[in-house]
């Protein structure tokens, strides 16, 4: 365990500097990094907008944008309190894909403040990163910026989650030999993650979803039930968690702590999957679910258990493969993608540098082991080769030729350096 003078230790400074990446050492050089030579490449830009991702930064830095609404589980703290974790996301970003981020935290938070911010800076950015916005108010403002924009827009919150616990089903279903069509699924929680989730397993093929808020299953007897709710709203006489845990085959948790008891699990049919994500303590712990369910599939948040559901996994191959290919959106494909890269990484051997990151003497695709560990190095040329590939697919990469085995060589040999 860490200990609370460790962390502010830690933290002491920042966690992030700016790095000049050209020489400035003579007077030459000063005249080309700023006036007069700096005038050229304004004026090309100019001419043509697209060259701003050949002549300045843009083309690998993304924006970590947060109000503060929503942050981590300690609510809502403001922007400025945000700013230790922004960074952190910023430290993420540079470390697991070289992309370069700035954490800008606002003192906005008003829906159209928030659009109105975010649309004045984009011209700076590759991409940006929304995060820590409470729902339901981040669902409107993504949707709102992927309209106005022509960069990547992903609120992690949602979609981060969403990808890595797809990929992580995909694999417990193969195991399992059961069909995603066929499996009655419990959500606990109602917030940005938890319909992110819901909305990739109906593109998954899930029939089945029964959400459920603080006020009991979803259902279409509920009155005044926000927009990003009713998706999930069903026709169904059960109202409480326990009854909608009766013979569910999956349970996915972004809720609290120990809101599910050993007789809920012992309720859901044989081999079932369970995802209790609440952080750091869980709905509740893999042994309970192991107790009466033996045969059980099991994952948390936690690094101390098998299974992390790690949104690290995610958001930094996304934006790295969408940045690579000059992307103006990322699609519900590209994060497909994603998923199915990351499902078909835990199948290949571990590598001796993951195990010993880890501690591990052995570790091989299984009950124990669905998704990739977040410090194995070959997720960089899995993931972001798999979006890139998608964003050309789907129409939105501007990249006019793209050598798809040079560029998984390219990130191989960049994994070494990170």
């Amino acid at each position: 365990m860490i200990k609370k003078k460790e962390v502010l230790n830690y933290h002491i400074g920042g966690k992030t500097a700016i790095t000049v990446t050209k020489p400035c050492k003579t007077q030459k050089d000063l005249s080309l990094a700023y006036t007069p030579g700096v005038a050229e490449p304004c004026l090309e830009i100019a001419k043509n907008p697209l060259l701003s991702y050949k002549y300045t930064n843009k083309s690998n830095l993304v924006a970590v944008i947060s109000d503060g609404s929503a942050v981590l589980g300690l609510g809502d703290l403001g922007g400025l309190a945000s700013k230790a974790v922004m960074e952190g996301k910023a430290v993420l970003f540079k470390k697991f894909a070289n992309i370069d981020a700035f954490d800008i935290e606002l003192s906005v938070n008003k829906i159209e403040e928030i659009i109105s911010v975010c649309k004045a800076i984009a011209p700076t950015f590759g991409g940006i990163n929304l995060e820590d916005i409470k729902a339901p108010k981040c669902f409107e403002i993504e949707d709102k910026l992927k309209e106005m924009l022509d960069i990547p827009v992903m609120h992690d919150d949602q979609h981060g989650t969403a990808i890595i616990t797809t990929a992580a089903i995909i694999n417990a279903l193969e195991i399992t030999g059961k069909n995603i069509k066929d499996l009655k699924i419990v959500i606990l929680g109602a917030g940005a993650a938890a319909v992110a989730c819901g909305k990739m397993y109906k593109e998954l093929g899930a029939k089945n979803i029964l959400m459920i808020d603080s006020k009991g299953v979803i259902t279409k007897n509920r009155k005044d039930l926000p927009k990003h709710k009713e998706e999930f709203a069903i026709n169904c006489d059960c109202e409480s968690l326990k009854d909608a845990m009766q013979n569910a085959d999956i349970f996915l948790g972004l809720s609290g702590a120990n809101l599910v008891t050993k007789d809920m699990i012992k309720s859901m049919n044989e081999k079932p999957i369970v995802f209790a994500l609440a952080n750091p303590i869980p709905e509740i712990y893999p042994q309970d679910v192991f107790e009466v369910k033996p045969n059980a599939i099991v994952a948390t948040g936690r690094s101390d258990f098998p299974n992390q559901v790690n949104n690290v996994l995610g958001f930094p191959f996304i934006f790295r493969g969408a940045l690579d290919v000059k992307a103006s959106h990322i699609t519900n494909n590209m994060k497909m993608a994603a998923a199915n890269a990351l499902a078909k990484l835990a199948k290949e051997p571990i590598p001796q540098d993951v195990l010993e990151a880890y501690n591990l003497k052995n570790l091989e695709f299984g009950k124990d082991y669905i998704i990739p560990k977040p410090f194995d190095k070959r997720v960089l040329y899995y993931v972001a080769p798999a979006v890139a590939k998608a964003a050309i697919e789907d129409g939105v990469a501007r990249v006019k030729e793209f050598d798809l085995n040079g560029y998984i060589n390219s990130l191989k040999e960049l994994s070494k350096n990170l």
